[in-house]
């Protein structure tokens, strides 16, 4: 059963407590496991070429690096989010402002992720959206998809507002 969490509720709570973890975590097992970290590499740009080929270790090391980004992406959103939840339960204003300060750095995380990730993008693969693989996909229209739901929880779409967008009293 789904606990009450008022800064968080419905869709958002669904993609941001489940949905997100799962496909930031995902990264991070292939890359580390299976397939690994030559085909993590060579799946981060669509080539028609196929047979990754082995790695140099610098490489290697930065395609893990890179998979240790995605699992503290995931754990941030899983867990963190989750004590917010339950540290907080009566306490949406404060639920809010906390989630708010995770949600502005994830933002901008967001921003720069889709710009490396389509400039790093050969320039006849940029705007051959069909051409893409998954993973380009996903480092650019679904973390397009997360920036947009999270510019929406901030304008306070499809949910009651307990902190930002609320006027706050000057005395």
């Amino acid at each position: 059963m789904a606990r009450d969490f008022p800064a968080l509720p419905g869709f958002y709570r669904t993609l941001f407590l489940y949905i997100e973890p799962v496909s930031t975590v995902s990264p991070a097992i292939l890359a580390w496991f299976f397939p690994g970290a030559s085909w993590f590499h060579h799946e981060l740009i669509p080539s028609a070429t196929a047979a990754p080929g082995p790695l140099d270790a610098r490489t290697t090391m930065a395609i893990w690096q890179l998979g240790n980004c995605y699992l503290l992406l995931g754990l941030i959103s899983s867990l963190v989010f989750r004590a917010i939840r339950d540290a907080l339960p009566n306490n949406p204003e404060a639920q809010e402002r906390i989630l708010g300060a995770g949600f502005t750095a994830l933002a901008l995380a967001d921003v720069t992720h889709i710009a490396a990730s389509f400039i790093g993008l050969p320039d006849e693969l940029k705007y051959s959206f069909g051409k893409w693989n998954p993973m380009t996909h996903g480092n650019i229209t679904f973390v397009i998809l997360l920036l947009s739901v999270r510019l929406a929880w901030f304008a306070g779409v499809g949910r009651t507002a307990y902190y930002y967008g609320k006027r706050v009293k000057v005395d």
